[in-house]
């Protein structure tokens, strides 16, 4: 990857400050407005990264090129871009396969590289837990695997000048083998690793799950507010930041509800457009908090001019990690910043149901509590019980997990009208009363 190669060739020039040329690839013209819109994504993403944007070059393609991507006359009128302006690297929104990325190297001389290793250089850089750090390294190193090639290619080019080529040539050769013994070792033990704290996870989860409080997820866009909406809701102290991926980890949080009913409240990794695959494989222990929840809140920034584009990329990654089926509550954030109101109507014609707020200014939460009260409500039902006295601990669970309506005595029975999470009853049916 990028670093690998700054690395490779010595401090001076790693130390440099990078300047990029960012493109993006649009099929028609109808589609220029949202290939800008990209491109100032992927420009955001260079800054996260650390990359400077020298210019952003929309690029209108008929026809890949299997070799190059892109066509002989669009490669030529990137490089004199590029030569223009004395960039150090080019940056494509758009995959780059690992051969795509070793022919335009070859004709541009600088490094080419991808949304993906952007991507997955920014989460090396916010990952703090321990998982997190383990996680990304296994997708920068699978990223990297098929890529080794093209990197000794890149610094055989960069060493000619000074004489060198040759020889770091027949020494890359070599290297290359080496290097991929040793990138398959590091990938068998990291994934070992991860099973390991995958393991941790998992016993966790299944200790939430007896306890039998209810889970909310907080999933959305990455920098859509969704830390921000926890700590507002329950002061649990997240670090926040307006910039991409500025938290890797889930924290969970207990939080009340206005009926006093008790839920666990996860905040869990945001999702990108064009998440790579690695990413998604890598982090699935991670994104599965959502797949577990029992309701999802999908928090949308609903001042982004890309909103709709947002949300629905944040509800193809749900899929791809199995959770369809999951009752959703829509939140609009960040209403407070809004300034098109033709965003906000397109965003309630696809989310028939929305709630409005600003986790920012703790606005509509009134609203947001009260649909998570209603979404557990249909998850709940009201049952006659009728269970012996000498199983009174009986008694006392459901009265910890439920909402007591009527309870007698009746010669040794309590007899009792309960509401009840409906996930519990399987554990009490042989007391319930038709």
């Amino acid at each position: 990857m990028y670093e690998e190669i700054r690395e490779k060739l010595g401090d001076e020039e790693a130390s440099k400050e990078r300047r990029a040329l960012l493109v993006a690839i649009y099929r028609g013209t109808d589609q220029l407005p949202e290939c800008k819109e990209h491109l100032d994504e992927l420009e955001l993403l260079c800054k996260t990264y650390g990359i400077e944007t020298a210019e952003k070059l929309p690029c209108l393609v008929r026809k890949f090129n299997a070799s190059t991507l892109i066509s002989s006359g669009k490669v030529e009128e990137i490089g004199e871009t590029a030569k223009e302006l004395g960039v150090d690297v080019i940056v494509f929104d758009d995959e780059v396969t690992p051969g795509q990325q070793r022919n335009l190297e070859k004709i541009y001389s600088i490094p080419v590289i991808d949304r993906s290793e952007v991507i997955i250089g920014v989460f090396a850089q916010r990952a703090h837990s321990k998982e997190a750090k383990l996680q990304v390294e296994l997708a920068r190193l699978k990223y990297l695997a098929p890529r080794l090639k093209r990197m000794w290619t890149h610094l055989s080019r960069q060493q000619a000048t000074a004489g060198g080529g040759a020889y770091l040539k027949g020494k890359g050769e070599k290297q290359i083998e080496i290097d991929r013994r040793l990138l398959k070792t590091k990938i068998f033990h990291l994934q070992k690793e991860i099973n390991a704290v995958q393991a941790h996870r998992d016993t966790q989860r299944i200790q939430r799950e007896r306890s039998e409080i209810p889970t909310f997820a907080i999933v959305g866009y990455t920098n859509a507010g969704k830390s921000t909406l926890l700590n507002a809701l329950t002061e649990a102290g997240i670090f926040t930041e307006d910039k991409l991926f500025a938290t890797l980890d889930t924290t969970t949080r207990k939080f009340t509800l206005p009926n006093n009913q008790e839920i666990l409240l996860t905040d869990t990794v945001g999702f990108i457009r064009k998440l790579p695959h690695l990413l998604v494989a890598a982090f699935r222990s991670t994104l599965e908090e959502a797949v577990q929840a029992d309701i999802l809140i999908h928090l949308i920034d609903s001042s982004h001019p890309m909103a709709l584009e947002q949300a629905e990329a944040t509800v193809e990654v749900l899929h791809e990690l199995g959770a369809k089926d999951k009752p959703v509550i829509t939140v609009l954030n960040k209403i407070d910043r809004l300034e098109d109101r033709a965003i906000l109507k397109k965003l309630r014609t696809k989310f028939t149901k929305t709630v409005n707020l600003s986790a920012l200014y703790k606005q509509g939460f009134d609203h947001l509590t009260e649909q998570m009260t209603e979404e557990l409500q249909k998850r709940r039902r009201v049952v006659n019980l009728r269970i012996p006295q000498k199983d009174y601990a009986v008694v006392s669970e459901v009265m910890r997990h439920g909402n007591i309506l009527n309870q007698e005595y009746e010669e040794n029975d309590v007899v009792m009208r309960v509401d009840l999470p409906s996930r519990y009853l399987g554990r009490i049916s042989r007391y319930i009363e038709e």
